[in-house]
């Protein structure tokens, strides 16, 4: 097998060019051997349960905003399934350049695999051409057929080639504390017809895959709250509201998908840092935690509050206590480990969903019954309230920081929609069965979390009541700890102060409809719709079409006031706005 074309670019003697070709000919070969192996593993069952664990894997990686690029392997031009690949770990020793005295060494993964990416010599001043630079060029430019510099902003093109060339000399620590828990990315080079070369992520999740990731990241414990959002907001606003969130992320999702598809793009914050700069980075890094820190600071409460219920006596802050102490070890397992126990997710969310339709349905009088409905209003009897129905209502639908990584990841991108619709219909109708259900079961009774209605009534069979315990207690475990391994002292007294920093959080904020309230109104509408409309807006402006992007500007004036309004009334007093 021919070795790869020399790059012209490359101002490497003949010598050089000689030795990449012998380097080229060694890998191809070791190539080869790995393929017998990893055959039956990669690429014979495309959905068997441990190629759902390796999608999930890559997805779940989505709060990282540093541009490291560690976790890539490469894919040789003649690997048309993509289903074989040698890492760089184990390319590294063929791939390494030797600098000169005036050349910068490229220990990156990038920088390692030039000889097989054919990139070469990156000068320091930076070329901002479309030969040099793919991104925002070509892969936007077949979905609205207009030229880069009609479409995309001078300071857009500036900040999309800086991200390029991080990506392409990373720091050579980051390159060689490569994360074995970490699932790798495929990337392939690829040739145009005017002679320009690019590397490309290859997708490896099939459509199957990129649906339970969605699904994954959509369903959660925010759909526990939805029967008190609903009340506060009532039928004639509640349920068109449910509806807007639905449709106005649906459509967000979709545009994330439009402005990431670019093989230089991967992450949320790769878009955050070419629409306004690397302060935009730092903004959404801070966004993810503290979404992520109220996430599992409320699963604390839920955990807490649902086994309090069930088993009194020893009180919501001894089980807090408890759930914490859990907590601690997990973080240590291998995210390749938990990542199967991720699809107990979905089954635990949808069963309690199941459960408390079956108890309603079982139960012939009110309080907690279907077919004896309680007390409800087309208004919101409480219209100081009404405010806080837009976080509950709203946080059930975080999940776009992870939707670029879907995207990216699949192996047939062109079926993203067919996937989202799938996704969203499936979400939406389960949020709407719970917030239906849940208010008609209780009325103006029910509580923060309709669990805790369904363990607090009498005339439920007991073994139902302590599957939703089982399944609200399983659901932290498959949520908080998906992180990679910890290998330094220094990482996992990080990880044990954080799980001390949530548990504290769950003792001193132990609300759950506020906590949820402020997710919804401040970090989801923010991250879910405010950000991806305005990426949109700023790196395609002029070419969106005249509606829609008045249709993007009533949406971020619209949630722009949401937001405001919801996360201030999340820290007024329940006393101020008439609530017990």
């Amino acid at each position: 097998m021919a070795g790869p074309e020399p790059s012209t670019s490359s101002s490497s003697t003949p010598r050089n060019i000689a030795q990449r070709e012998t380097d080229d000919n060694d890998l191809r070969r070791r190539w080869a051997s790995e393929i017998s192996t990893r055959h039956n593993t990669s690429s014979a069952a495309p959905n068997s349960f441990d190629n759902f664990a390796r999608s999930w894997q890559r997805a779940a990686h989505f709060p990282e905003v540093a541009p490291r690029r560690s976790s890539f392997v490469l894919a040789l031009p003649d690997d048309e399934e993509h289903g074989h690949r040698l890492s760089i770990d184990e390319t590294r020793a063929l791939l390494r350049r030797r600098s000169g005295p005036g050349e910068r060494g490229l220990e990156t993964p990038f920088g390692e695999a030039e000889y097989l990416l054919d990139y070469g010599t990156v000068d320091a001043e930076f070329d901002i051409s479309p030969r040099t630079t793919p991104l925002l060029g070509r892969s936007y430019e077949p979905s609205y057929g207009t030229t880069v510099t009609s479409r995309i902003s001078e300071s857009t093109r500036l900040h999309a080639a800086q991200l390029h060339r991080e990506h392409q000399f990373i720091e050579a620590d980051a390159a060689a504390d490569t994360d074995s828990e970490r699932e790798p990315f495929i990337v392939k080079r690829i040739q145009h017809e005017d002679g320009s070369k690019e590397a490309i992520i290859v997708g490896q999740s099939t459509v199957p895959q990129t649906i339970f990731n969605s699904v994954n990241v959509l369903i959660g414990i925010g759909l526990l709250s939805l029967p008190l959002g609903l009340m506060y907001a009532g039928w004639l606003i509640g349920i068109p509201l449910l509806i807007f969130s639905a449709v106005a992320t649906a459509y967000t999702a979709k545009i994330l998908a439009k402005c990431v598809d670019d093989p230089t793009l991967v992450t949320y914050a790769d878009l955050a840092y070419i629409s306004f700069g690397p302060q935009a980075r730092i903004v959404t890094s801070l966004l993810f935690c503290l979404e992520l820190m109220g996430a599992c600071v409320a699963l604390v409460v839920l955990f807490a509050d649902s086994i309090d219920a069930l088993v009194p006596g020893l009180g919501a802050l001894r089980w807090k206590l408890i759930c914490g102490a859990i907590l601690i070890p997990m973080n240590f397992v291998p995210l390749r480990l938990l990542s199967l126990s991720s699809i107990l997710g979905i089954f635990c969310c949808t069963s309690i969903v199941l459960i408390i339709f079956v108890d309603g349905i079982i139960k012939p009088e009110s309080p907690g019954s279907l077919r004896d409905p309680a007390r409800t209003s087309l208004l919101p009897e409480n219209w100081s309230a009404v405010p806080l129905s837009f976080g509950l209502i709203m946080s059930p639908w975080g999940g776009h920081s992870v939707f670029p990584n879907i995207y990216k990841d699949m192996r047939h991108p062109h079926k993203y929609g067919v996937s989202l619709w799938v996704t969203y219909i499936f979400t939406f109708l389960l949020d709407l069965a719970m917030a239906v259900a849940g208010w008609l079961m209780f009325g103006p009774n029910v509580r923060d979390e309709i669990t805790s209605n369904i363990l607090r009534t009498a005339g439920y069979p007991n073994w139902l009541s302590v599957c939703i315990v089982a399944f609200i207690a399983i659901i932290p475990l498959t949520k908080v700890p998906l992180s990679p391994f910890l290998r330094t002292a220094v990482q996992s007294i990080a990880r044990i102060l954080t799980i001390c920093i949530i548990t504290f959080t769950a003792i001193v904020f132990p609300y759950f409809d506020r906590i949820m309230a402020f997710i919804g109104a401040s970090l989801c509408i923010t991250i879910c719709i405010i950000l991806p409309v305005a990426f949109y807006l700023r790196i395609f402006g002029s070419s969106i079409p005249f509606w829609e992007r008045v249709v993007d500007w009533v949406l971020l004036g619209v949630c722009s006031v949401m937001a405001v309004v919801g996360t201030v009334w999340a820290f007024i007093p329940r006393e101020r706005i008439g609530l017990s």
